[in-house]
């Protein structure tokens, strides 16, 4: 298991705007210089993400941290789509640091989606059962030579441990306004939790703004930067995120998820609703509405 820090580093990051992807893309690919370059109404925090033209985007990374991924999804993306059954985005050019902006970036073809909140979800144990088909293939895939956990991908297939240390101050910040002595014996409880299985292929950031829906059908799966090889559990995290009642119950029959590994799943999910909940608190605002759902679906399952 790749060695992890005991802290991680927290990005200095710099967002560009569209006058940066335009002289970019004018300067690397003066093919596409003639088509228009505007921002995606949803911007993402490891990338600046805008579409170019009808047909194509381009995504910029804010840090260097975050620059790690370009490499690999260019080599490791054209690998893997052939062998899902939804679609995913594979780069079309790679385009390089210059002297005003420092990192690899790249242009990819659009995928017309709307993201999967629960709102647009049509069938959510579909739905599910749709999403846990498509982890199960990526799951298949060999693994050999595939990036292991690491600060490309910010330690996703690692132990749980990484974040111990974080979970434990959002859980000291948020004192007295959630159960944090039911929320510490669940996280403890993930953290246990043993893995022994063989390392496989992961996406690593299974959020609803990843999942890409399509006449009232999950179509598409985007946004690869965390990928990499190790424990697969942290892909589960969307079972407490998205799912619910008995569309997570279909989610885990489908996959055939161990007790273990549904535990770790929902440690990963634990630890992002913590720490979403106690920046908030940070930052003296009410604990956001999303996070607080998650964090009530895990308590009440305990």
């Amino acid at each position: 298991m790749t060695e992890t820090p005991e802290i991680l580093p927290l990005p200095n990051r710099k967002p560009v705007d569209a006058v940066v992807a335009r002289r970019l893309i004018a300067a690397q690919y003066p093919q596409w210089s003639h088509l228009d370059v505007r921002p995606v109404d949803a911007q993402g925090w490891d990338n600046c993400t805008f579409r170019l033209g009808d047909e194509l985007l381009v995504r910029l990374p804010t840090a260097e941290e975050y620059a790690l991924a370009v490499e690999k999804e260019h080599r490791w993306l054209p690998v893997l789509a052939p062998a899902l059954p939804l679609n995913i985005p594979v780069p079309l050019a790679r385009g390089v640091p210059d002297a005003a902006f420092p990192h690899h970036w790249s242009v990819y073809r659009w995928i017309e989606g709307e993201p999967a909140s629960r709102s647009v979800i049509e069938d959510e144990p579909a739905f599910a059962v749709r999403l846990a088909g498509f982890l199960a293939s990526l799951q298949r895939i060999d693994p050999a030579g595939g990036p292991g956990p690491g600060l490309h991908n910010w330690f996703r297939g690692g132990p749980l441990t990484t974040y111990d240390w974080w979970t434990r101050a959002a859980l000291a910040r948020l004192d007295g306004l959630i159960r944090t002595e039911a929320a510490e014996e669940i996280w403890e409880r993930a953290s246990r939790a043993p893995w022994d299985g063989e390392p496989a292929w992961f996406h690593g950031d299974m959020a609803s703004g990843n999942l890409l829906m399509k006449d009232g059908a999950l179509a598409a799966v985007i946004d690869f930067g965390t990928c990499g090889v190790g424990d697969p559990a942290c892909d589960l995290a969307i079972a407490w995120t998205t799912l619910t009642g008995e569309s997570r119950a279909a989610f885990r029959d489908r996959l055939g998820v161990d007790e273990a590994t549904w535990v770790r799943g929902q440690g990963w999910a634990l630890w992002k609703a913590l720490v979403v909940c106690a920046g908030a608190v940070r930052d003296g605002d009410s604990l956001p509405a999303d996070a607080s759902f998650v964090l009530e679906e895990i308590l009440a399952a305990q």
